[in-house]
C-alpha cells in the first residue's frame, strides 16, 4: 500500500505544477481547473453508480476475495472497530484544530491588549487541545477491543 503512495507522488507532484501554471492565467486558468474537477467529480459518480447496480456475481467475488485475506492472515477482520477508532481519532482531531484555532485567536488577542492574561489564556487553549487527547485514548482503546 506504501507503494502505491511512493508511485503516485510524482503524479500529485506533476499536478501541483500544473496546477499553478495554469493559474497564473486569470480568471480563464480557475475555469479550467473547475472543468477538470467537474470532469473528475462525474468520473467518480459513473463509477460509483457502476459499482453499487453491479450484481451478485461481483459481490460474491469480492466476498471471496475478502474471506481468502482474512484466513490468508490468520485474524477475523474487525473492521467496525478499526473503522469506529479512524472516525473518533480524525473527528476529535479536528474539532480540536477548530477549537483552537478560535480559542487561540481570541487569546492572541487578549494577550495583545494585556499581557498578564498570558496563563489563564494559555489553560483555555490547552483545554481545546485535550480534546484530541481525548479522541486519541477512545481510538487506542478501540483498537484494543480489535
Amino acid at each position: 500500500m506504501t507503494s502505491a503512495w511512493v508511485a503516485g507522488l510524482p503524479l500529485i507532484a506533476g499536478a501541483v505544477a500544473l496546477a499553478r501554471v495554469v493559474t497564473r492565467r486569470g480568471r480563464s486558468g480557475i475555469y479550467i481547473l473547475a472543468g477538470i474537477g467537474a470532469v473528475l467529480m462525474i468520473g467518480a459518480v459513473v463509477l460509483l453508480v457502476a459499482a453499487l447496480t453491479a450484481g451478485p456475481a461481483g459481490a460474491a467475488v469480492a466476498a471471496g476475495a475478502a474471506k481468502s485475506a482474512a484466513a490468508a492472515s490468520g485474524t477475523s477482520s474487525n473492521t467496525a472497530a478499526l473503522l469506529g477508532a479512524a472516525i473518533a481519532v480524525a473527528g476529535s482531531t479536528i474539532g480540536a484544530g477548530i477549537a483552537v484555532a478560535y480559542a487561540g485567536a481570541a487569546a492572541l488577542a487578549a494577550m495583545s491588549e494585556r499581557p498578564e492574561v498570558f496563563g489563564r489564556a494559555m489553560v483555555i487553549v490547552g483545554l481545546a487541545e485535550g480534546i484530541a487527547i481525548y479522541g486519541l485514548i477512545i481510538g487506542i482503546l478501540l483498537i484494543g477491543k480489535a
